[in-house]
């Protein structure tokens, strides 16, 4: 595969999903709701030539203890249309991804902003579909119950086909705008969608002209049995999180695979893993930071999480030994109880700071010099276990710098990365087809 090259975007809400991040010295502790910082981090990463910038979405405030939430930099964040709409001005290229929820919002609104934010940003949007997996939502929407999860999906599927029915309202020929013979438009290039199913019920047209791209980008991030059928039949990039290389690998064939058997072609989906990225001048420096942004985590809050992940009240065991080596048995996942386990041992971390790894950001991380990361992520695309990455910075702007200014450099030395964009759209940069009109040949 000489000419694959890598895919690369930054996840931006919040600006890190490490918990310790807006502590980290000379962070900015405010950065998920600065809109003057988040001007500059876009316009860094567009000049990295990144393919876009990902915003997910909450519909509620985090369900957690009190405790960990007074503790979380996640509680307050924009808006994410509001946001992108305000940087789709301050850029020219960089895509710009949204999440926006199928089971708390309707087509009609989903698929009007997600036009809008296309045609102002000149072809750049990409809509996350998700269907809401914290329960606390409901409660916002005028539900005391969340909907079940097959329901959801079910619900998404049906969701999906209103949204991209409803952006194929217009052919791209439909706005004549004759002044002198007084036509706007023509109204044999316009479809009404009276779309009636199992859960929506939209009449249509959409009131905006068909978007740039004809559909925004579509993006998926679920990694169930239906998520990944979901992705298979819809998405054009798949956010997920693997913890290897040999199970990004399984997940790939997998979505890939049911993706052909959908008629879809393997290289009109990409595989884009959620990797948190530190960099340091040696292997040894970058670990040290990792530790040191993992101290910043509270303890009473890491404890719970690692006790949830090992099935068992790690409340007392010595913070500042080893992992026991006789733990109970539990009924908790034997596979994620065994990467526990394997974490503690391979990198010597004591029951404090695999704890606090834990209750940090415990994901796919490539921590390293530039080369190092680039090495990983060059075997992971050559290996087939990602067309690129989702970027996690552990804090910023320095990680987002040394991403951008260290690591993207060295791809670029390598061949895997681009050095400038092609082309102008989000589906240009991701080597996408522009979809034809399903009503309009």
């Amino acid at each position: 595969m000489p000419d694959k090259k890598l895919h690369l975007t930054a996840f931006m809400r919040p600006v890190s999903l490490h918990t310790g991040a807006w502590r980290f010295p000379n962070s900015h502790a405010d950065a998920n709701f600065n809109l003057t910082h988040l001007k500059s981090f876009i316009r860094k990463l567009e000049a990295a030539k990144f393919d876009a910038f990902f915003m997910a979405d909450h519909l509620a405030v985090l369900n957690m203890p009190v405790e960990a939430l007074k503790r979380s930099h996640t509680v307050t964040s924009f808006e994410p249309f509001t946001l992108l709409s305000a940087l789709s001005q301050v850029t020219e290229k960089i895509g710009l991804a949204a999440t926006a929820s199928t089971t708390y919002d309707e087509p009609y609104h989903i698929a009007r902003r997600f036009a809008s934010l296309d045609h102002l940003s000149g072809g750049r949007a990409a809509w996350n579909i998700v269907t809401t997996g914290n329960p606390e939502s409901s409660r916002n929407f005028g539900r005391d119950e969340h909907l079940q999860h097959s329901e959801r999906y079910k619900r998404a599927r049906e969701f999906y086909d209103v949204v991209t029915g409803l952006w194929d309202s217009f052919a791209d020929d439909a706005f004549i705008r004759d002044k002198e013979s007084g036509i706007f438009f023509d109204p044999d290039r316009m479809h009404v969608l009276n779309h009636e199913g199992e859960d929506l019920k939209v009449r249509g047209p959409l009131n905006i002209a068909r978007p740039v791209q004809g559909w925004p980008v579509i993006v998926q991030a679920g990694q169930s049995e239906p998520g990944r059928q979901l992705a298979a039949e819809t998405a054009e990039a798949v956010f997920c999180s693997p913890r290897d290389l040999e199970g990004a690998k399984a997940l790939y064939r997998d979505i890939k695979g049911r993706a052909e058997r959908a008629g879809r072609k393997r290289e009109h989906l990409k595989i884009l893993p959620a990797a948190f990225v530190l960099v340091g001048d040696s292997v040894e420096e970058a670990r040290g930071k990792r530790l040191e942004l993992d101290s910043l985590v509270h303890y009473d809050s890491a404890i719970a999480s690692l006790s949830i992940a090992l099935g068992t009240d790690a409340s007392g065991f010595d913070p500042d030994g080893p992992l026991p080596t006789d733990l109970p048995e539990t009924n908790a996942s034997h596979t994620s109880r065994a990467g526990v386990v394997k974490l503690a041992e391979d990198e010597k971390l004591t029951v404090r700071q695999l704890a606090q790894r834990l209750g940090g950001y415990s994901g796919l991380a490539f921590v390293g010099t530039p080369e190092s990361i680039a090495e990983e992520m060059e075997t992971w695309l050559r290996e087939e276990g990602a067309d690129g990455f989702t970027v996690v910075f552990p804090f910023l702007p320095q990680g987002l710098d040394d991403a951008t200014q260290r690591v993207v450099p060295e791809l670029q030395r390598r061949g895997i990365f681009r050095e400038d964009y092609t082309g102008t759209t989000l589906r240009e940069h991701l080597g996408l087809p522009r979809p034809e009109n399903q009503f309009f040949a």
